[in-house]
């Protein structure tokens, strides 16, 4: 055994460490969501570190769940998360408060059609938007950031949300599905993915679209702080080109990823009978990588990028139903488009033929 001093031994191991710093040191990244991840959209992330994508991009990502977009806007404004997950509408509404709006822009289009509906039991009398006169609605938390272009959509169909229709807290996903199952509700304001679930589970529903204005309006998206974007330009990129590679293994091989978010996450295995289990999370998770990928004609979409026209026309009717007080809204600087061909900027065919591969 060779003996070294110890002083060399010091000057030897800074050496290595700062050598291997480098190779190492990952930018630590930490995405706020606005709802708990479900294996629709939760199965990217783990499939992004079951495959090193999020490694090779030299990031470190976890996600932290708060109660909505508006307990999650403020931790991005407030520089303690990196980048957040909510949807639009607080952030345009911000810009008709009469104060400062908030310094966040969007830089990732994650759900560039409209996926929130309304659902109901399917022997229910509930077959309209008017229908639900009277009735009350389940949300998962009153602050979720979904509820503005929900209670718009109700006045299209004439009713006014607050004195002829309520909304109520009911909780997420299970206890959402229980509050609607017990007609402790007479509908549910879900997306769309939450309501394939709530079907696999055996329960039969009637699903209710919103006016088709509302359709390709932005729903949730990556967000950050403008400085991030000013000074970290480069960490946009290539967290965005590894969601962007993520979601495309999943297109390619669902299977995968529903095992790889069962493995990150064991809690949200269900129980039960292991293939019926399999088979229906790959499908959900195929349904919705079907409609944030695709058109409904089914073109593919840009990943990531903003449709500012489609968007307009979503606030024009916003305002008219009475949630945006006008229309006149610097779109320009609340969506980016500028780090979008970033995202795409891989060998698409070989990462398509190691998705295939992955087990």
């Amino acid at each position: 055994m060779s003996f070294q001093h110890p002083a060399a031994r010091a000057v030897a191991f800074s050496l290595l460490a700062a050598c291997a710093a480098p190779a190492f040191a990952l930018d630590e990244v930490t995405v706020a969501l606005a709802i708990p991840p479900a294996v629709h959209d939760g199965a990217p992330y783990a499939a992004a570190e079951e495959l090193g994508l999020f490694k090779e991009a030299n990031l470190s990502v976890k996600t932290i769940v708060f109660q909505g977009a508006g307990a999650l806007l403020p931790q991005v404004a407030g520089k303690r998360v990196t980048f957040g997950y909510p949807t639009s509408e607080p952030v345009i509404a911000s810009y008709f408060s009469g104060k400062d709006p908030l310094p966040l822009r969007y830089f990732y289009n994650g759900v560039p059609g409209n996926t929130m509906e309304f659902a109901v039991l399917a022997d229910s009398p509930i077959k309209t938007l008017a229908d639900l006169k009277g009735k009350q609605i389940g949300v998962g938390a009153l602050t979720w950031g979904t509820i503005p272009g929900g209670r718009a959509a109700l006045r299209t169909a004439g009713l006014e949300p607050g004195k002829n229709v309520e909304y109520v807290a009911v909780g997420a996903l299970g206890a959402g599905f229980q509050a609607l199952r017990t007609h402790k509700v007479d509908a549910l304001n879900f997306n769309s993915s939450w309501d394939d679930q709530l079907e696999f589970s055996g329960v039969k529903i009637r699903r209710i679209a919103y006016p088709p204005v509302f359709q390709e309006t932005a729903g949730n998206g990556f967000i950050a702080h403008v400085d991030t974007l000013r000074d970290q330009p480069d960490l946009v990129r290539r967290f965005g080109r590894a969601y962007t590679q993520a979601q495309l293994v999943c297109e390619a091989n669902p299977t995968f990823c529903v095992k790889a978010f069962w493995k990150h996450n064991p809690e949200a295995r269900p129980a039960g009978d292991e293939a019926k289990n399999l088979a229906e999370a790959t499908e959900l998770l195929s349904r919705r990588l079907k409609r944030v990928l695709h058109t409904p004609a089914g073109a593919a979409r840009v990943p990531g990028q903003y449709d500012l026209a489609a968007i307009q026309r979503g606030i024009d009717a916003m305002a008219k139903a009475g949630e945006y007080p006008s229309a006149d809204v610097p779109l320009q600087k609340i969506f980016s488009n500028e780090f979008v061909p970033a995202f795409t900027d891989f060998d698409r065919a070989a990462l398509l033929r190691r998705a295939k591969a992955a087990q």
